[in-house]
């Protein structure tokens, strides 16, 4: 599998201070790639790099082998960097119709599939001034896919969504990497980023400190589990128990560290004790992020 993207020794400096730290990536064609790390570890900034809109101080970043800045490339990136800007008085549609005009030629057909990709079909008449945070998301994704791009780009792309738009958006990526496009995103939802991403890597204070198969990276801590019992049973269940590290939460609800909730649940049932519940309260990739981060700046979201 040939690479979408290789960042090598990027480095980003703002007076004192070193934003992105000789930070070097690859990213297959086709991979749904998650880029995490706490507030103010470099993410925006590496993807303003990528995508030509910063300098490096040091280091290199190709998109499909060519160097960036790669103009000749940019009909082939979809990008959403932060929070869109669009015209207010203007409709949804009309303001990809502006979008479509420039650059790159659009394919026919494209500002209305855009639409309905993202959900937007029924609301493109609404001015963009009427739309919430959320359906302004979605109509910076619907930008991001005008020109059906290999590669797309994503700055917290779940901002503002209810669940349902969450989950919408995970559907969407996710397809879109099985057909071949490469997905690179940055995200606080670290549950989001488990159920779609292939891979994942993980910077703090503009360095990186972990890359991996999301299933490897989440084998390396243990999860956390939250399981409720009846009260009669909490001595005998600790017992089983014995070989994970467990707390008390309350007298019915104890919390254990172990690689899964379904080795808990089997343990006890070895044991002829069944759980009312057993719930994760912290997937393994939730652990390894803030063992690695030191908690960071802000607590993952979790979805």
């Amino acid at each position: 599998m040939s690479d979408a993207i290789r960042i090598h020794g990027l480095t980003k400096r703002f007076g004192g201070r070193a934003a992105v730290d000789d930070l070097s990536l690859s990213i297959g064609e086709g991979e749904v790639f998650g880029f995490l790390g706490p507030n103010g570890a470099g993410k925006t900034t590496t993807i303003r790099l990528l995508l030509g809109l910063l300098r490096p101080d040091r280091g290199e970043s190709f998109v499909f082998g060519d160097r960036v800045p790669c103009p000749d490339r940019l009909h082939e990136i979809g990008a959403m960097v932060e929070e869109p800007a669009f015209y207010p008085w203007l409709s949804g549609r009309r303001n990809l119709d502006v979008l479509a005009r420039t650059g790159a030629p659009t394919p026919t057909g494209a500002v209305d599939g855009a639409l309905y990709t993202v959900g937007l079909s029924e609301a493109a008449g609404r001015k963009v001034k009427t739309y919430s945070q959320g359906m302004r998301q979605r109509l910076g994704l619907a930008v991001a896919l005008l020109r059906k791009p290999r590669l797309l780009v994503l700055d917290e792309p779940a901002n503002g969504l209810d669940p349902a738009g969450i989950r919408e958006f995970r559907d969407r990526f996710r397809a879109l990497g099985d057909a071949g496009v490469t997905v690179f995103l940055s995200s606080h939802l670290l549950g989001e980023v488990e159920r779609i991403c292939d891979r994942v890597a993980i910077v703090d204070k503009g360095r990186l400190v972990a890359v991996g198969h999301v299933d490897e990276l989440g084998r390396a801590a243990s999860a956390r589990v939250r399981v409720t019992l009846r009260p009669q049973d909490l001595d005998e269940a600790v017992r089983l128990l014995g070989a994970y590290p467990v707390g008390l939460e309350s007298p019915n609800v104890i919390l254990v560290t172990a690689p899964s909730g379904r080795e808990v649940n089997e343990a006890l049932g070895r044991g002829g004790v069944f759980a009312e519940s057993i719930a994760p309260e912290r997937s393994g990739l939730e652990e390894r992020f803030l063992a690695l981060t030191e908690g960071g700046d802000d607590a993952p979201a979790r979805g």
